[in-house]
């Protein structure tokens, strides 16, 4: 599949969820407010997290946002049915950069918004670097392979 928004492959997506447009995500236009699609793509990212069959965070690793990246495509208006479509675009020791699209539900061509996020797993106690866990690795491989 082919987006058109960037005429690059879209890749295998890693976690798909459907997501509510609230009355309070609006700005004067009636569009969702830009800051808003950060706390679509931060849920999406919580609920793919949280189906996973393991631990991802702990007393010795837990995930920070290090950078994000939003293209907005076309503004979100109310009422919508969206989708966030997650992606895995580059997996390292200690961090992943995870793809991202808000999408209409009804049509994955209509594309609000895309991007990525990198996210670093550290010590909480000292800030340092850890490994990716196994289960993040397990998922991507899995991903990859379907």
């Amino acid at each position: 599949m082919t987006t058109e928004a960037s005429n690059t492959p879209t890749p295998v997506p890693l976690f798909i969820t459907p997501m509510d447009v609230r009355w309070q995500d609006l700005d004067a236009y009636n569009h969702v407010n830009n800051a808003n699609y950060l706390v679509y793509l931060q849920e999406a990212r919580i609920k793919w997290l949280e189906q996973l069959p393991g631990k991802w965070y702990g007393d010795d690793g837990t995930p920070v946002m290090a950078r994000s990246e939003l293209n907005y495509r076309m503004p979100i208006e109310y009422p919508a049915d969206i989708q966030i479509e997650l992606f895995v675009n580059r997996i390292g020791t200690s961090s992943m950069t995870i793809g991202h699209r808000i999408v209409a539900a009804n049509d994955a061509t209509r594309i609000h918004c895309d991007g990525s996020v990198t996210m670093v797993w550290i010590d909480p106690r000292n800030g340092r670097p850890v490994e990716v866990p196994q289960v993040i690795r397990d998922a991507v491989a899995e991903a990859e392979n379907a």
